[in-house]
């Protein structure tokens, strides 16, 4: 990798305030710190919190790595920078363009200074071509790992949102299943629904399957160990919204549910459950 020249260094420190104008008219252009996710002042602050940490990092680094313990608080800044704006809906596009923008002003500066001398003229833009491109690299990296950190975190609400555990009567849960299941959903399952039978001291979990598009060998088996955790812990389980193409299904796949109650409906299920429980319900003459 070309090296940056003490002249380009000195050029670019004693024409800071033009880049730094230019670098953020680039960067409204493209539309940052124009709309509601972030604020002019912000992406200047962070423009100005940038440069200073460049400026350190050339004065002192070898610029052929980042890895080096001087880029460390550009490093630091860029996974903060990727972390805050992935949060605020930014793509990687849109946070990488903060470092890209930064190319022009710089090209400009030196440029008009090597105009003379087209050798140095062309090192000289290669060699900040190149760290800029490695900065927009890490920027995009960490944007990445950012954005697969939220996207799992946005996942695993929406699993816990997805099976809800509803106290249908005292000593009696209920925990209507919707979409497909998995692996990990079922562990989010055995986890919600064992701490509701702990914190209620409930007897009987109802697991209602009628929002479950298909039954098959895997979703059976993850049936059956929540159900096996659920003895487990001293409850009873009944698995409620068999409808007739799921019983089908379950018969010609030739998986074996003895010793596992099951009924039609959630109504069914309750109706036994209360039975269980020693409980009724009667319809009062109006």
């Amino acid at each position: 990798m070309a090296a940056l020249q003490q002249r380009t260094l000195e050029l670019i420190r004693s024409n800071q305030e033009q880049v730094l104008t230019q670098w953020q008219q680039n960067l409204a252009a493209a539309g940052q710190g124009q709309d509601n996710r972030i604020s002019s002042q912000e992406v200047d602050a962070q423009l100005r919190e940038f440069w200073r940490l460049f400026l350190q990092a050339i004065s002192a680094a070898d610029v052929g790595s980042l890895q080096g313990q001087e880029w460390q608080g550009i490093r630091r800044f860029l996974e903060d920078l990727s972390t805050d704006r992935a949060r605020r809906g930014f793509n990687s596009s849109e946070t990488a363009s903060f470092i890209f923008s930064l190319k022009r002003p710089l090209f400009a500066q030196v440029q008009a200074a090597l105009a003379a001398d087209p050798q140095q003229l062309g090192d000289q833009l290669w060699a900040i071509s190149e760290l800029l491109d490695l900065l927009g690299l890490q920027t995009v990296k960490a944007f990445q790992k950012s954005r697969e950190e939220v996207i799992q975190r946005q996942q695993e609400e929406m699993l816990e949102l997805s099976t809800p555990v509803v106290k249908l009567w005292e000593g009696v849960l209920a925990l209507p299943m919707i979409g497909t299941l998995d692996s990990q959903r079922t562990q989010v399952v055995m986890e919600s629904l064992l701490q509701r039978i702990v914190d209620t001291g409930s007897e009987i979990a109802i697991i209602d399957i009628t929002g479950v598009p298909t039954v098959d060998t895997l979703v059976a088996q993850h049936l059956l160990k929540t159900v096996t955790a659920i003895r487990l812990m001293g409850a009873d389980a009944i698995i409620s919204g068999v409808r007739p193409q799921i019983a089908q299904t379950i018969v010609h796949l030739g998986l074996d549910l003895q010793g596992i109650v099951t009924k039609a409906n959630l109504a069914d299920a309750l109706a036994l459950a209360l039975k269980r429980t020693g409980q009724a319900v009667t319809k009062v003459a109006g």
